[in-house]
């Protein structure tokens, strides 16, 4: 039986190491000119240098490296005045070349750090990652396994190798182990590879798109006794693809390593693959040093030495960092730090600001986002930002709020159209009829009707006992098809029964 996560952290601490890849969104790849679209035909968008032929020579693409730069002078990196590539030699299948271009002994950026925030049992607690080195390389192909359960090679047919991603500009973010998490070191782990992420955004230097693979992260981790120095064997799970998924594979590991440890059995240094279903991982190959993959500088490619100036002026352009973006909204929109933090973890905060730029009131905007179009974002398991509702049709929405046309439970009804791809909120409401009641006497009708049918009730009321207001007003929503406004409702039912 698997220990609890409790039992684990009361013995053991927790060493982490994270490797985040992220594909550039350059027009060409890193070594020739091939378009790096997504989702183009299979073999569609290869060449004689990305395939690895005989004879073929890669340049190196200027924009991969200014992009590379950018992300080490944001992540407070030192930029090397001279690097250079390597060949790192291994055998995947959907490696063309049967080995990865890549930078070794000599990366480009190197000693930066990265400061997370994440709420704990004592507030809010700060952490820094030291990021050990930031480095360019190239990305594989896609290896597409056919005929099994689970698209894994494990009982497929047979497999397909997909081209078009070898050769896409691939950065990779190495930290240095991480101690000092303790209990929280999965929520750690998922901060900052969030933090990451909106920095990467932010830059424009990817589209940071877990679910289609521009951004992976690779989680190490190892655990040791409490108080002891030396660390302990790491295992390392590959291509976590979503922020959720980074801290569920990091606490599956922890309680994996510490049930192993307990019986007095040996970690194997390993590489894991993590099962979204299950929330458990499961081997995938034993781990490589360095010196096995006989790394050897590239002789096609020349050292990349980039002019001061150059890097001077990279530095100069880039943007609002996002940790000061969020501080500025924060004191603009004055929101407390629970809803702060809120539509962070929602991942809504780009939704929310460019509502608010379009015109809608901050409350009302978040509200709606955090409330009904999350909602429906957990019914349908989705981020919130990937439903088909954009910034401007909750703004069109809030707007027809605020002029009395739409109540609060229609808006619901519009949004959810919307998100069921029914058409921009005028188009629903045409097409359902949806119309709010206004009109005095209509409402008053439907008052005298919801009193005759409950006098009773009346009476309470006119004695002067206010809640019992509350079966009329849902009475007189019902008669209305929750087309009248309830605080309308509310004001005439009361003033006819002599409480206005």
């Amino acid at each position: 039986m698997a220990l609890s996560y409790e039992k684990v952290i009361e013995k053991y601490e927790p060493v982490l190491g994270l490797e985040v890849h992220v594909e550039l969104g350059t027009k060409s790849k890193m070594f020739c000119g091939c378009s790096t679209e997504f989702g183009a035909a299979p073999n569609t968008q290869v060449c004689p240098v990305c395939l690895g032929l005989p004879g073929a020579l890669p340049a190196v693409n200027g924009k991969a490296i200014e992009y590379t730069i950018a992300i080490g002078l944001a992540l407070n990196c030192s930029i090397a005045p001279f690097s250079r590539f390597a060949r790192k030699n291994y055998f995947y299948p959907d490696m063309p070349k049967n080995f990865q271009t890549s930078q070794y002994d000599e990366p480009i950026c190197f000693g930066g750090f990265l400061d997370v925030k994440i709420d704990t049992d004592e507030g809010v607690k700060e952490y820094r990652v030291e990021i050990e080195r930031v480095h360019m390389e190239e990305d594989t192909g896609k290896s597409l396994h056919m005929g099994g359960a689970t698209g894994r090679i494990h009982g497929a047919d047979y497999s397909l190798l997909d081209y078009n991603r070898a050769g896409i500009p691939l950065v990779e973010i190495v930290t240095k182990p991480l101690t000092g998490t303790g209990k929280y070191a999965p929520e750690v782990a998922r901060a900052y590879v969030s933090e990451l992420r909106d920095i990467l955004r932010s830059l424009g230097v990817s589209d940071v798109k877990m679910e289609q693979g521009s951004l992976r992260c690779d989680a190490n981790v190892s655990l040791r006794l409490i108080g002891a120095e030396k660390l302990g064997t790491r295992s390392e799970t590959k291509n976590v693809n979503s922020l959720r998924s980074v801290e569920r594979a990091v606490r599956s590991e922890m309680i994996r390593h510490a049930g192993i440890l307990d019986k007095g059995e040996r970690v194997i240094q390993e590489t894991r693959h993590f099962h979204e279903d299950t929330g458990e991982t499961t081997p995938g190959r034993s781990k490589e040093q360095a010196e096995d993959y006989r790394y050897f500088p590239e002789p096609d490619l020349v050292p990349v030495a980039p002019a001061a100036d150059w890097i001077e002026k990279i530095r100069g352009s880039l943007p609002e960092k996002p940790s000061v973006r969020r501080k500025r909204i924060q004191e603009e929109w004055q929101v407390p730090d629970k809803e702060m933090a809120a539509m962070i973890n929602a991942d809504v905060l780009d939704q929310v600001e460019e509502t608010v730029k379009l015109g809608a009131d901050p409350t009302r905007a978040r509200s709606w986002w955090l409330g009904e179009i999350a909602r429906l974002a957990n019914e349908r398991e989705v981020p919130a930002a990937s439903l088909p509702i954009t910034a401007k049709d909750v703004a069109e929405v809030v707007a027809l709020i605020v002029r009395g046309e739409l109540t609060d439970k229609l808006a619901r009804q519009v949004v959810e159209g919307v998100i069921n791809n029914e058409g921009r909120p005028s188009e629903i409401i045409e097409k359902r009829g949806i119309k709010v009641v206004s009109d005095d006497s209509a409402l008053l009708q439907a008052i005298e009707k919801a009193i005759a049918a409950q006098p009773d009730v009346a009476e309470k009321v006119r004695g002067g006992h206010i809640p019992a207001a509350g079966a009329l007003i849902g009475a007189v929503m019902k008669e209305t098809k929750g087309q009248a406004d309830a605080a309308k409702v509310r004001e005439l039912l009361l003033k006819h029964l002599g409480q206005g």
